[in-house]
């Protein structure tokens, strides 16, 4: 069998904990932050654990980890 290719993008946006589960940036802290209250920017500050309905899209992206 070929060998399957890992979605590029997917490749430089997320990455995998120990535990296997998958984090990513937040989004909506590139612009526009003065219509943004100060608790949405503190909060969505660094990285989120993405909810498991979405890790398991994102992990067909990946076949052989990251």
């Amino acid at each position: 069998m070929p060998k399957l290719k890992t979605k590029s993008g997917a490749k430089k946006r997320f990455k995998l904990t120990a535990t296997g589960k998958l984090k990513a940036g937040v989004a909506g802290k590139r612009h526009r932050l003065i219509s943004h209250n100060s608790k949405y920017i503190r909060q969505n500050r660094g990285t989120k654990v993405m909810s498991p309905a979405d890790s398991k899209t994102i992990k067909s992206y990946l076949p052989y980890g990251l």
